[in-house]
């Protein structure tokens, strides 16, 4: 009797619950239906493709289709990860999200700090204004300026160097630059955009802390140290395990506009073989393989820096 009367008591809860619930989407259903739209977007999108993730475990044939094209295991992954250029592609991709991470991280972070921390507004607007800017050029702009100043005839900075006595420089054919163009432009277009989250961020510490820290008479960096940075570490923490959960996906146009043969050996990129040989040489299952495998590496870099953060800065996505 008495798990009879329990379960009858649980399901009346779950029954009230779920009225209740029915009655606020009812009252609010206009809301509900706005969410619909990323909802469907999402499934179609991002949820619809799935179903073609089998192909890479197929010789796809687009005559025979999906269904029809013959089963072939982890071949495609063999073949990719027994193939000469595996290490390379590798390695380009892994050393150019590490050294964007390592320096293009922490940049609209110290950003943000600076644009607080002046004391004149307007000359504080007019920081966030020159800097938000270059967000908004479009990658092939950005290649075409890039192009423009790093040009050996009649470049600005290689003017400056000829006027210095050096011979000019061929920046975008040298492997060598390469990466160094590439995660300092992103640096340059992107860090005011990215800093407007801090801003808020820092916006949100509660300034008596400030005035407590003055008062037992910490400097102005000690006050950063102490009161701005903990402030909002929890951010930085979530948006740090955003980006390593990306941490395998390159900037896929920008690379392709400023790969050319002579610089091949650091721009070659495993977003750049997919589009050269899934799109152009049309190995649709052979890219998918490796995509999938991009795919699986950011997972577990995501799970891994998720659970990391969970104990140790007690700040997680879920």
């Amino acid at each position: 009797m008495n798990n009879t009367a329990k379960t009858a008591g649980v399901a009346s809860r779950t029954k009230t619950r779920r009225s209740s619930l029915f009655k606020v989407m009812s009252s609010r259903y206009d809301l509900y239906l706005m969410l619909l739209i990323p909802i469907v977007w999402y499934a179609v999108f991002h949820y619809g493709p799935l179903y073609g993730l089998q192909i890479a475990f197929k010789n796809f044939s687009p005559a025979k289709g999906i269904s029809g094209s013959a089963w072939v295991g982890l071949d495609h992954f063999q073949r990719f990860v027994e193939s000469y250029y595996f290490w390379r592609l590798l390695w380009n991709t892994i050393s150019i999200n590490l050294f964007s991470l390592l320096f293009a991280f922490p940049i609209p972070i110290l950003l943000a700090l600076i644009v607080t921390e002046i004391r004149n507004k307007s000359f504080s607007k007019i920081v966030q204004n020159i800097t938000y800017i270059p967000h908004f050029i479009s990658i092939v702009v950005m290649v075409g300026m890039l192009m423009l100043f790093l040009s050996p005839r009649g470049g600005p900075l290689n003017a400056i160097i000829e006027t210095l006595g050096g011979d000019p420089v061929r920046f975008l054919d040298s492997a060598a630059w390469f990466k160094p163009i590439f995660i300092s432009s992103n640096i340059w277009q992107n860090m005011g955009w990215q800093s407007i989250i801090y801003i808020a961020a820092l916006a949100g510490v509660n300034p008596q802390l400030y005035e407590a820290a003055k008062m037992d008479g910490a400097s102005r960096m000690r006050r950063i140290w102490h009161v701005s940075i903990p402030g909002i570490l929890p951010v930085i923490v979530i948006l740090l395990i955003l980006d390593v959960g990306h941490f395998m996906n390159v900037g896929f146009e920008k690379i392709l506009l400023m790969q050319n043969n002579l610089n091949l050996d650091s721009s070659d990129v495993i977003s750049t073989f997919v589009y050269n040989t899934g799109i152009l040489k049309g190995e649709y299952s052979y890219t998918a393989a490796i995509g999938l495998f991009n795919s699986v590496i950011n997972l577990a870099l995501l799970l891994l820096v998720n659970r990391f953060a969970r104990k140790k800065a007690e700040t997680s996505l879920w």
